[in-house]
């Protein structure tokens, strides 16, 4: 692996543990803070915002900047911001802190994954970027549950500066490894990036994307209160649940990709929304007994992240076929998408807990994941009426 890459999947493994470790610590930094559990949670809600508003914006503006430039200062960004988590006296310095690394944490995504393909050959270009990313499979199966052992026994403030570390190091990776000339494409005129906004069967996909996403983050937000104050787990426990969570996790996201490749995007977002609002509602019932809330949570993970591959085939193949001139840039607001379903779920988790109870957010969630599968359903019927071939191996051939 060049040196390079390794920078790129370190500073990935930090930007997926600063954003969802804090679903860990939500009843530790809310008691400290002296704040509501809904309070701690809109933050992140509002960290995925800064993700979805400022990462188109902020990649549009940084366009004609030198990728190892703009890499090195996202990552010291990401640092920063921290940085000032780790030394926030109050919650609207919190705010502040997750705005920042928000902000570094979209334009990230989008350079790095152009980054990576130029440091192999072209045949290799695919297995770099899993490559990359497979530092935020990581961080769901060692660093958020790290994390959330720190903040639970040194203090959260902790959890940040150890985060703050591992972005340190990545940003020096970047500035030592990145080669400084990199092959640069024009950026594309905004009115071609703004066309993967016009098309209505685009924007269907999305919808598919926030509410599928969306809606294991009303639940997935609340997990720390949900599983100590209802199943009574200990805080050791919920860590042990936080690895095996994020086991399933890696495991279900390959599942996701090969059923994507294998029964196409469609079909495979059907039987995991499926699948997902099932395990959800069953949540509701065994959370009341650790053992079976312990193994439901298992079941949980395998199903909860893997429509991510299959959407992103999905959106892929719409904009080839209805936005071919955006089709670039199609796949950047779907990460947008993903990030407004993560700040409009955890928000409306935090409206449940508010005026209902955190023992609800299971089975509404549940519900909206089924919205999902409806919005699958009516686009998987849109295609067959237009005669769209359904797997993305053919999906992938110019259309004409």
């Amino acid at each position: 692996m060049p040196l390079a890459l390794l920078a790129l999947t370190i500073s990935a493994f930090a930007i997926g543990t600063t954003e969802f470790v804090i679903v860990g610590l939500i009843p530790t930094i809310a008691a400290d803070l002296q704040t509501s559990l809904p309070s701690a949670g809109l933050l992140v809600s509002l960290y995925a915002l800064s993700v979805a508003v400022g990462a188109p914006l902020l990649t549009a503006l940084t366009r004609r900047v030198p990728r190892k430039t703009l890499l090195a200062a996202l990552m010291a960004l990401f640092t920063v911001g921290n940085l000032v988590a780790w030394r926030s006296p109050g919650y609207e310095s919190l705010i502040v802190a997750r705005v920042l690394t928000g902000l570094a944490h979209g334009v990230f995504f989008s350079v790095g994954s152009v980054i990576a393909t130029t440091l192999v050959p072209k045949e290799k270009a695919a297995r770099a970027i899993a490559t990359m990313f497979s530092g935020m499979t990581v961080a769901f199966v060692a660093g958020i549950p790290l994390g959330t052992f720190i903040g639970q026994h040194f203090g959260w403030r902790a959890t940040f500066l150890v985060v703050a570390l591992f972005g340190l190091i990545a940003f020096v990776g970047a500035v030592a490894f990145v080669p400084r000339r990199l092959a640069q494409a024009e950026p594309a005129p905004l009115a071609r990036q703004l066309g993967a906004l016009t098309q209505p069967r685009l924007l269907l996909v999305y919808a598919m994307t926030a509410v599928g996403y969306g809606g294991s983050l009303i639940v997935f937000t609340y997990m720390a209160p949900l599983l100590e104050q209802v199943a009574g787990f200990t805080p050791a426990q919920l860590s042990l649940a936080l690895v095996g969570y994020g086991v399933s996790v890696a495991f279900g996201n390959v599942w996701g990709g090969r059923l994507a490749d294998r029964a196409g995007p469609v079909k495979a977002l059907k039987r995991i929304f499926l699948l997902l609002a099932l395990v959800l509602l069953a949540l509701t019932f065994t959370v009341h007994i650790a053992w079976l809330a312990a193994l439901t949570m298992l079941a949980w993970g395998a199903v909860a992240f893997g429509n991510v591959p299959a959407l992103q085939v999905y959106v892929v193949q719409q904009a080839r076929r209805f936005a071919p001139e955006a089709a670039d840039v199609a796949s950047g607001f779907n990460i947008a998408a993903f990030n407004l379903g993560v700040a409009g779920g955890a928000w409306l988790g935090g409206l449940i807990v508010e005026r209902a109870g955190v023992v609800h957010t299971p089975w509404i969630a549940a519900a909206v994941t089924l919205a999902a599968f409806g919005l699958t359903a009516f686009s998987g019927a849109l295609d067959r009426r237009d005669g769209m071939p359904t797997r993305a191996t053919e999906a992938a051939a110019p259309t004409r």
